[in-house]
């Protein structure tokens, strides 16, 4: 709309920057034409169509703060998550039993032998000044955690066959 409220005329007098095109001839592509005034339904179409109901509330279940400050509590204390469920609980020992502890002893054995293989290494690259100190301590501390266990298991052991025997007295079997 103009300032005086009148309408906008459909032709301006053309500028002397623009060039004067015939009237009659209509552009190639032509936008098409809007309504004069856009299309509005009616209220009661609208309130027919239910655009006016909303929809109702479904209440989620709510969590349990308490619960949930004690879980996170767990996490961060912890580093791992409790396992509440008995079934999940179960699981997680059943996985426990079917992998076996792995035997301290043989630990120690592979760790020496990763030892002798670096020292190796070192040594063919004429490194072997500089680590073999620090490897040879390491590999007698190993072996040293070695004996302490085989003293464990072989006092285990006597103590084992002493309970097979009648009267099971120590100083009977060392005679």
């Amino acid at each position: 709309c103009s300032p005086g409220g009148d309408p906008l005329p459909l032709h301006w007098p053309p500028t002397s920057n623009e060039q004067s095109v015939p009237a009659s001839s209509p552009p190639a592509c032509q936008p098409s034409k809007l309504p004069a005034r856009p299309h509005l339904r009616p209220a009661k179409v609208c309130q027919a169509a239910d655009a006016y109901t909303r929809e109702k509330f479904k209440p989620q279940p709510t969590r349990d703060l308490e619960k949930e400050k004690q879980r996170l509590q767990n996490i961060l204390a912890t580093g791992k998550e409790e396992v509440e469920d008995k079934v999940k609980q179960k699981l997680v020992q059943k996985k426990e039993e079917e992998m076996p502890e792995p035997d301290r002893f043989e630990e120690l054995v592979n760790e020496i032998q990763e030892r002798r293989e670096f020292l190796a290494q070192m040594e063919a690259l004429g490194l072997d000044k500089e680590y073999q100190g620090i490897v040879l301590t390491e590999i007698s501390q190993k072996m040293h955690e070695m004996e302490i266990i085989d003293k464990k298991r072989s006092e285990q052991i006597r103590k084992i066959n002493t309970k097979d025997f009648p009267g099971g007295n120590k100083s009977n079997l060392h005679n």
